[in-house]
């Protein structure tokens, strides 16, 4: 998929058939063929209140983050997806571009990696990411497997008023993660879409966390809010361009 707009606003929503999975992915395209290729023009307004019942106010910062994903159970810390070598990765040099996000960003953390390659964890450590508590009601868009529909730009005003989360934990260890303790009235999957990170790159669904915030941003109109977070890292360039 091509990198997306530097307007405010676009986002498309397909899937290569079959249903999408919650921790799936998807960006933005100038007519690109794939998952990402549609291209929106909506506005974008103020800053909402916090999304989150009970949790206190969020401050969002200028730098997002590493992916997460390991792919064996034995050994987790390598196959974490992060991609990182440090807290330094590539910064964007466009003075037009976002360097904040303005609606709640959330996830819930099981401890399933190593807190040093977490890209979630990462997030929260730049305060891009709230930490909810597993139980804690979230008003906004959760990406789960336990949706019933792909998540769309028809999704742009619950995320725009009470924002978006994601279930932190390792794809080995999907059973262990009490899914009836994740509350929204707003769960969704995400269309087929193709990891690009280091750890599962070229996998269908095995996207990190990074990945599948920023496909659910770009999907849901915000893909200056995608580019943000993949654009600290050295390869979120290629989840565009797989994905076309």
């Amino acid at each position: 998929m091509g990198k997306p707009s530097k307007s405010r606003g676009g986002g498309g929503n397909a899937s290569r058939g079959g249903r999408g999975r919650g921790r799936g992915g998807g960006g933005g395209s100038r007519g690109g063929r794939g998952p990402l290729r549609d291209k929106y023009h909506v506005d974008q307004g103020g800053r909402p209140a916090s999304a989150v019942d009970d949790v206190g106010p969020q401050r969002f910062a200028n730098e997002a983050s590493s992916g997460d994903e390991d792919e064996d159970e034995d050994d987790e810390e390598e196959e974490s997806g992060s991609g990182e070598e440090d807290d330094s990765d590539a910064e964007s040099d466009g003075s037009d571009e976002l360097t904040s996000i303005d609606v709640p960003v959330g996830m819930w953390d099981f401890d399933h990696c190593d807190p040093k390659r977490c890209s979630g964890k990462k997030l929260s450590r730049l305060n891009l990411i709230k930490q909810l508590r597993v139980g804690a009601r979230f008003r906004g868009v959760v990406m789960t497997p336990k949706g019933t529909k792909p998540v769309s730009l028809e999704d742009r005003d619950i995320v725009l008023a009470s924002g978006l989360a994601v279930v932190e934990c390792s794809w080995a260890r999907l059973e262990e993660v009490p899914w009836g303790k994740i509350r929204s009235p707003n769960e969704r999957l995400l269309p087929y879409l193709i990891a690009t990170n280091p750890v599962n790159y070229g996998k269908p669904w095995r996207l990190n966390c990074v990945e599948a915030l920023a496909a659910a941003f770009y999907l849901t109109g915000f893909p200056k809010e995608a580019e943000l977070l993949l654009s600290k890292f050295s390869w979120g360039h290629s989840f565009w361009k797989v994905n076309e």
